[in-house]
Formats: structure tokens, C-alpha cells, sequence
């Protein structure tokens, strides 16, 4: 195997502020897309002239790699001759110095290898090659032997001269392949190609909206941000139906005319198909996706839009925050309390918080957007490191829902079912009054846990230490974990009893059978994220529910992400204390924000709507305040709970998990890191005990936490920790999670 050079030394510069620099004695440092630290140093073959950024071909033992240029001088102490040349640089435009100083920011924050943080850059290399042109058929002037009414269609379609694809050209006139192909034979049709078509730009100002007094203040003030240029975040804090949105619109739209890229952030970008009819609506135009269900073909098109800048708005998940835009000028985190904004595998990052970076770095406003803005955006708005814009009612004549809990302990459900009379009743006047009923509970499945009457048996994943959850609808025990899966059993494995396997507790497939029963003559539908049929089932169920083709809708948190659905008067949540039983800070503030989110969803198109949250617990600072409205006495009381306590954001948490094969050397070295911690005097390190979900995937798990005041270098103190400390050996592994919102 041929040898490899040794990486560039690091850069004296702080992190972040690389510049770029000339190439003295024809080397350049190499980022690659791989778990190394820092750049290999490459010679630069005569005639090629590289700069940082550019995007280039390199060997890597017997085999070559794509990679980037970066901005810190080459290892000089590296003879020249042990070097290996660079074999190709790509035509693609070079990654500007904005995204390779946020690479190098997030990789130094999370304590994560530059090259993985590079390699969500570079992650559609196909992108790096020009976009192949379209095979296309245009009408040559001769005419068919035989004119049929179809091929007259075609004939009268195509006699301006215009090209089209062959797939666009049969749609368009509806005459089948098999006819377009006689054409070509005979000579009618002739074959050539046409240049990709470019994305639609959107206009802004295709159909600008009726905004209300509140609404045209707050965008006001966002078009200034984005019209000065500079870095600047902004909490736009509404109640649900309040019409953020439509707000944040107009500094997209200012972005536009000021010829700059955006960037809006959504948590489940692949299930909003109505976020992007709003868009095209409201700029005439859709934006660009980007999320995990993009085919490979719309991923390349999309990347090499944003970095050539044709794609002016692209619309996506939080990996959309590394794509390589131009000239990006505004990013939107739409619901930025959200916790699918925090990746926990891999490079563990949150997208809000990165994407403040981001804007920090491109000297460019942020807009985050929430009706129940986390505890950490709140608190920087209070404190003035934000401007908070605040949106307190709805739009228009829409009012917000009237809450009201149902004291299980006094109106309990009838035995064997889980819903109670009282909401039972309000299911049934709001169906005969033509109006839809939504049910929450945020458990998938059928029930969380099945037992044997007989022998106590409960089914497990062999892989986790959690329950496999009854998913009846396909007849199967699932664990959410890692995905095992296997058939229910008629029988008991244990002890062979018949009939004795029973479900315990409910999960929404559950709650949709007893519905089922109560209410046989509705139109029901679940809404899960693990029914199967994949976005585009997902997308028209969603459709379904807001035309109002479904009278019942039953749904996990999937239900509770931003959707609007107009015909919707009442939401029953059917457990309101399950968020609150956790041993974890941040229960409340989650269990608030779900709540709050969910029963918002009612009432948004105007008229009376209710919301009634079944709980054993009316009296819990949560459910008083979602019932009375009250958010700022929440807040109020969970931002002086945390600065007591010293935790986020008045405090810093650090988590490490050991994890390995078997249980004694996870052990072991989790040990023998807590014993090779430094004595300080600012930071606590806690544990290391066993993972609340101590096996997954097979692997043991178990977790130190640091603690450690708001100014405390927590990167240094571990970086310093770890590295004097014994290495981790065959199935060890160490991950690091700074700031966790998980604590599983």
C-alpha cells in the first residue's frame, strides 16, 4: 500500500479565522470527508493552481477521495518528494470562506473531526460534475404517412420548433410511447437534447399578503435586519394561527430583492407539502428541498443550485444548514424548540444553535420562530442578546382554543377503554356539528409493552433494553430503538400458554380501535410516522384531513408539527402526563411545548374550538398553565428553576457515553475515564452510571455528565481529560455530546 502523508500541522490562527493564503513550493492542505482532525499536505502538479475551497480529486493509499483545499499552510517539515500530487480539481465553484470557517467552528464546538463536518458538505459528489444534458425528440417538418388524431395532437403540439423530453411530451398530449417512437423511426421526430431547465425564481412580489397591525410591525422590523446586512437574531415569539409565517415571508422576500440566498429550517421538512403550496402562493414560485427522501438526481440539482446560486430559497432539514450556498443572506429555524433540530449520532450538533453560527460568521441576520420558544431562546431574548418580536393573538377573527382538563381520578374512562365520558362527549358534538376531532397521545403502536398472563413473560428486543411495542395493524412486536422486528405469536415462547398474551397500556393504534367502536359511521385516520406508504402516503393523508375528508384524527407529535387544518374544532389529549414521569430537566419545558403545540392546532380558521387534556395530575404547574393560558408564568417559573439549579442556559452540561460489546469493558473503561479526570474546582464530573437505556443496538452503555458554569471552556477541559487518559480498546467507543437534549 503506498504511504500516506502526514497531516498539516494545525493552524496557529484562533478557530475560525482562517484566511486564505498563496501556496509556497507547489503544496496545499487537503480537508478530506473522513474522521481525521486536520489536512493531508499534497503537491501541486505544474499547470494546476489551486486556492482554499476549491474542490479536488486526491490519492488516499490505493484509492482516491474527493476533497477540499483548506485554508492553513501546508506541513513544511514534509519532504517534497514523499508527497503525492493532487489528480484532479473540479470544476465546481470553491467553497467560500464562510462555510470552511463554520466547518472548522463546528468541529472545534462538538469536539468532532473537521472531515466529518466536511463530509455533510460534500455529501452529493455526483453534484461536483455538470448536470447531464436531457435527451429530448423535436418535430423535424416532415409529415406522417398516416395522421392520426393523436399524432395531429403531437404534430400541432411541437410546430413552434421547441424540444421536449419524451416523458413530458406523451403527458402532454397523452398519446403512448409506442406512438412517439413510430414517429422517430419514421423520420417525423428527431432526437437531440436540451440544457437542464433552470429553477424557477421565486418573485417577491408575486402576492404580497393583508398583513394585521401586529403582523406589519414585526415584518417591518425583519426587512430591516435583512436590508442592513448584518448579524442580528430575532425571536419571533407567536401564539399558534398568529401568522409567523406570513411574516417571516416578507424577509425572505427582502433577501430576494436585495439579491441574497435564504434558507428556512422546518424539523419535518419531507411531511410539509402545504408549507411549500403556501410559498409558491405567496412567491410564485416553489423553493428548493432538501431532505433525506430527495432522490439522489433532485440532491445533486439542488446542491449545485445553492453553490452557483440559482437557488435563490431552499427549503429544508437541518442538514440543509451545510449546503454550500453563494451568497446566503438569511436563515429562518422555523419551530426552533424543536428536538428533531438536535442530531444525536454521528456529528452530534443542533441546527438552531449552529445556525446562529452561521450568521454570525456570513454577517447575516437569523430569524428563529416558535409559539413556545425553548427556555435557552427566551432567555437570550430577556437578556437582550436577541430581539424578541411578539405576536400574542391570532390572526384575524380566529380565536384560541378554550383548554380544559379532565381530572381522570373523577370522570375516569369505562373499564377497558381510555377515553373518557366527558371527552367521549365532546367527540360526539363536535361530529354531529360537521366538525373534525383530533386525538393525541404521543405513543406509536398499538401498546407500549405485551405481557403472559400465565408466566409474566414480556417481550424484548435482544438488542435493547426496552420493550418491543405491539404494532397490531401489521401483526408485529417493533423496537423503536434499532428497528428489530418480529411476528406477535399466538402463543406464549415461554410457557406455550394460548390466549394469554395481552397489551398493556395504549398507543394510538389502540386509541383508533376503541374509536373505531364508539364512533363506527366517522372517517378515521392515524397519523404516525411509522405507518407505512412513506412521505407521499404521509402528504395526502394530510391533505385528506384538511380538506375534510376525515371526521376523526388520531396522531402521535407528528400532528403537533405546524400543520394547519382549518376544519379542526376540537384536539382530546389522552395522556397529558406522559412527558412529565421523566427524570430529565428538561421534561417540563418539552411536555409544555407539545401540549401547547398540539392543542393549538384547534380553532385556527376561526369559530369556537375546545381542547380537553386527560390527567391525573389538574394541579401540575404544566397542565394549570396550558389551561389558563398563562405562558409567561411558565416561563417564568422554569427560567428561575434552571438558574437555581445552575443548568442550561445558566450552566453547561457535557455528556459522555462509553458504550461497548459487552457490559465489563464499557464498565472499565467508563471507570478509568472518571478516575483520569482532572481535579477542578469549576467543573463536576458525574458517573459514570448505567445509560437509562443501558443496551442499544447491542451495545452497553454508560454516561458521565460534566456540569459547569455558563463560562467554563468545557471543549478544553475534556479535550485536555481524554487525552491523558487510557484510550479506548477493541469495542470501546467514546461519544461526546455537548449540550445533550437527550439524557436516554
Amino acid at each position: 500500500m503506498a504511504s500516506l502523508s502526514r497531516p498539516a500541522r494545525p493552524c496557529s490562527a484562533s478557530f475560525g479565522q482562517g484566511s486564505p493564503f498563496l501556496l509556497p513550493g507547489r503544496t496545499v492542505s487537503v480537508l478530506l470527508p473522513l474522521a481525521v482532525e486536520g489536512p493531508y499536505t499534497y503537491s501541486v502538479p505544474h499547470g494546476l493552481t489551486l486556492a482554499p475551497g476549491d474542490i479536488v480529486r486526491v490519492p488516499l493509499g490505493p484509492r482516491e477521495v474527493i476533497g477540499a483545499v483548506w485554508d492553513e499552510p501546508p506541513d513544511g517539515s514534509v519532504g517534497h518528494n514523499r508527497l503525492r500530487p493532487v489528480a484532479e480539481r473540479y470544476d465546481a465553484l470553491p467553497l467560500v470562506e464562510t462555510l470552511r470557517r463554520f466547518v472548522d467552528w463546528v468541529a472545534h464546538y462538538t469536539m468532532t473531526p473537521r472531515g466529518m463536518i466536511l463530509r455533510m458538505v460534500l455529501r452529493a459528489p455526483d453534484a461536483l460534475m455538470p448536470e447531464k444534458a436531457i435527451a429530448a425528440l423535436r418535430f423535424s417538418g416532415a409529415a406522417p404517412a398516416r395522421l392520426t388524431p393523436g399524432r395531429s395532437r403531437l404534430i400541432e403540439l411541437m410546430g413552434d420548433g421547441a424540444a421536449w423530453p419524451k416523458a413530458g411530451l406523451a403527458g402532454a398530449t397523452g398519446v403512448s410511447p409506442s406512438v412517439i417512437a413510430g414517429l422517430v423511426e419514421h423520420g417525423v421526430l428527431v432526437e437531440t437534447t436540451i440544457a437542464p431547465p433552470a429553477p424557477p425564481v421565486p418573485d417577491p412580489g408575486h402576492a404580497p399578503p393583508a398583513l394585521g397591525p401586529g403582523q406589519s410591525e414585526a415584518a417591518e422590523t425583519l426587512r430591516s435586519f435583512v436590508d442592513a446586512g448584518a448579524f442580528t437574531v430575532a425571536l419571533l415569539d407567536g401564539v399558534t394561527g398568529s401568522g409567523k409565517t406570513e411574516v417571516y415571508f416578507e424577509a425572505v422576500g427582502e433577501a430576494l430583492r436585495t439579491g441574497k440566498q435564504a434558507l428556512i429550517l422546518l424539523p419535518e421538512i419531507a411531511l410539509t407539502g402545504d408549507f411549500l403550496d403556501r410559498f409558491a402562493r405567496r412567491f410564485g414560485a416553489r423553493p428548493a428541498e432538501w431532505h433525506s427522501e430527495l432522490p439522489p438526481r433532485g440532491r445533486e440539482r439542488v446542491w449545485r443550485g445553492v453553490a452557483d446560486g440559482s437557488a435563490r430559497v431552499v427549503v429544508g432539514a437541518r442538514s440543509a444548514l451545510f449546503l454550500p450556498f453563494r451568497d446566503l443572506g438569511l436563515v429562518i429555524v422555523d419551530e426552533e424548540h424543536d428536538g428533531a433540530y438536535k442530531q444525536d449520532e454521528g456529528v452530534t450538533y443542533h441546527a438552531r444553535d449552529m445556525a446562529v453560527v452561521r450568521g454570525n460568521l456570513g454577517g447575516f441576520p437569523v430569524i428563529l420562530a416558535s409559539a413556545t420558544p425553548s427556555i435557552e431562546s427566551r432567555v437570550n431574548a430577556d437578556q437582550g442578546r436577541y430581539v424578541r418580536l411578539k405576536l400574542p393573538a391570532r390572526f384575524a377573527s380566529a380565536r384560541l382554543p378554550e383548554i380544559r382538563p379532565i381530572d381522570l381520578r373523577t370522570d375516569p374512562p369505562e373499564k377497558g377503554s381510555f377515553l373518557s365520558p366527558v371527552l367521549v362527549q365532546a367527540i360526539e358534538e363536535t361530529v354531529a356539528g360537521k366538525q373534525q376531532a383530533l386525538l393525541f397521545l404521543n405513543r406509536r403502536g398499538y401498546a407500549p409493552l405485551t405481557l403472559c398472563r400465565s408466566c409474566g413473560h414480556r417481550f424484548q428486543c435482544p438488542n435493547c433494553s426496552s420493550w418491543l411495542v405491539e404494532h397490531r395493524f401489521r401483526g408485529q412486536l417493533v423496537c423503536h430503538h434499532c428497528g428489530h422486528n418480529e411476528r406477535r405469536p399466538d402463543r406464549c415462547p415461554i410457557c406455550d400458554a394460548e390466549d394469554s398474551l395481552v397489551a398493556c397500556g395504549p398507543g394510538v393504534e389502540r386509541i383508533a380501535e376503541e374509536v373505531a367502536t364508539r364512533f363506527p359511521d366517522t372517517r378515521r385516520i392515524v397519523l404516525s410516522s411509522d405507518i407505512l406508504g412513506g412521505v407521499k402516503q404521509m402528504r395526502a393523508e394530510l391533505d385528506a384531513i384538511r380538506t375534510g375528508a376525515v371526521d376523526i384524527v388520531i396522531g402521535t407529535q407528528l400532528v403537533a408539527k405546524g400543520h394547519n387544518f382549518p376544519g379542526l374544532a376540537l384536539v382530546g389529549v389522552v395522556d397529558a402526563d406522559l412527558g412529565l414521569a421523566q427524570g430529565d430537566p428538561r421534561a417540563a419545558e418539552r411536555t409544555y411545548q407539545l401540549l401547547a403545540q398540539v392543542t393549538g392546532r384547534a380553532g385556527r380558521a376561526g369559530g369556537d374550538s375546545r381542547a380537553f387534556l386527560q390527567t391525573y395530575a389538574p394541579d401540575h404547574p404544566v397542565i394549570a398553565a396550558i389551561a389558563s393560558g398563562d405562558s409567561e408564568a411558565f416561563y417564568q417559573r422554569e427560567i428561575e428553576a434552571r438558574r437555581v439549579a445552575g443548568l442550561p442556559p445558566f450552566g453547561r452540561l457535557a455528556g459522555i457515553i462509553i458504550s461497548g460489546a459487552d457490559r465489563a469493558s464499557a464498565f472499565g473503561h467508563a471507570t478509568a475515564l472518571r478516575r483520569a479526570a482532572p481535579p477542578e474546582d469549576v467543573a463536576m464530573v458525574l458517573g459514570p452510571s448505567e445509560a437509562p437505556l443501558a443496551v442499544l443496538r447491542g451495545r452497553h452503555r454508560f454516561r458521565l455528565l460534566v456540569r459547569a458554569p455558563r463560562g467554563f471552556d468545557m471543549q478544553a477541559f475534556i479535550r485536555g481529560w481524554l487525552g491523558s487518559a487510557p484510550p479506548a480498546r477493541g469495542s470501546v467507543r467514546v461519544q461526546i455530546d455537548i449540550d445533550p437534549l437527550s439524557f436516554l
